[in-house]
């Protein structure tokens, strides 16, 4: 599952929409929706996101034998 689609159910499950989560990341709403529209959301981005939307991120890469890297 992509990271845009990810973070519109999260939008969804917080009742908050895009144009507030961008006021939220001082941020304009057309910006927040040409991330969405190509995806491209640093870890830094993914972690502000989440704080502003009052919950955790955590990235990890998860090997075969379930090791979190």
């Amino acid at each position: 599952m992509a990271m845009a689609e990810k973070i519109k159910i999260l939008l969804v499950k917080k009742q908050m929409t895009a144009v507030q989560l961008a006021k939220k990341l001082g941020t304009s709403p057309s910006n927040l929706y040409n991330k969405f529209k190509r995806d491209n959301f640093s870890e830094k981005e993914l972690v502000e996101i989440a704080e502003a939307m009052g919950c955790k991120y955590e990235g990890f890469f998860f090997l075969d034998d379930d090791e979190k890297v």
